[in-house]
């Protein structure tokens, strides 16, 4: 299994924080957000992962994962626009081809762990894993509603959401994914939407989640950065990383 953050995007929502610097090394607690998906990448026993990042300041988040991680092999690709996150992991096909992925978003942060789950879809024939969560506020993120323990149904920030369970950013993939961002087309955002690609697995039965039960957060705005950092201090960051 390949590894794969997703560190692109321009930052706006964390404002003059972002402004000579990468969203994914503004500090959460005590190190840089980005330690704390790679963290969970680590625990599944990942040595080889590719950081997709933008290219504004590519260079500082190649400089410091190369300095603070040299245990890992890391492989970088650029986005050079911002066209969603189907069309940052489009661009980890030459290296992940062959390969099931874990693939995780550079800004969330998870309390839970997932060797045993990443074992299990590794030997599966399921397409794709979600890693989902019951919030409060289900309309900011793609929606998944849940029948006799099965996906019926998935939809991106809906008016009005089926249900409290949302996708969080980590999903395992199986290869084919490059194939079903291919087929995509902008959205009405203009960006090439993963809920979609999850929707053709789950459309081809092939779709499996697994309900998270302890933290999990993003940390790209003041919020829920603020949220992240006080809980992550209340129980320790080496509950964490």
């Amino acid at each position: 299994m390949k590894g794969v953050i997703l560190a692109g995007g321009t930052g706006s929502r964390l404002g003059k924080l972002t402004s000579v610097l990468n969203k994914h090394l503004v500090a959460v607690g005590e190190v840089p957000m980005i330690e704390f998906p790679l963290a969970a990448l680590k625990k599944l026993g990942l040595e080889d992962i590719v950081v997709v990042t933008g290219a504004e300041h590519a260079g500082t988040v190649v400089q410091y994962l190369t300095k603070e991680h040299p245990e890992i092999n890391f492989t970088y690709k650029v986005q050079k626009e911002a066209g969603g996150i189907a069309q940052a992991l489009s661009l980890t096909e030459n290296i992940c081809r062959g390969h099931k992925l874990a693939v995780v978003l550079g800004d969330n942060i998870f309390e839970d762990t997932f060797l045993d789950a990443a074992k299990y879809f590794e030997k599966s024939d399921y397409g794709a894993m979600l890693f989902i969560k019951e919030v409060p506020d289900p309309e900011r993120f793609g929606v998944v509603e849940i029948k006799d323990n099965k996906i019926i149904s998935i939809e991106e920030k809906p008016k009005t959401p089926k249900s409290n369970l949302v996708t969080t950013g980590l999903t395992l993939y199986d290869e084919t994914v490059f194939e079903k961002i291919k087929r995509l087309k902008p959205s009405k955002r203009g960006e090439y939407e993963i809920e979609e690609v999850n929707v053709m697995y789950l459309n081809e039965g092939r779709a499996v989640f697994k309900k998270l039960e302890k933290f999990w957060s993003d940390a790209g705005t003041h919020g829920s950065r603020k949220i992240a950092e006080d809980y992550i201090y209340s129980k320790g960051i080496e509950n964490f990383l």
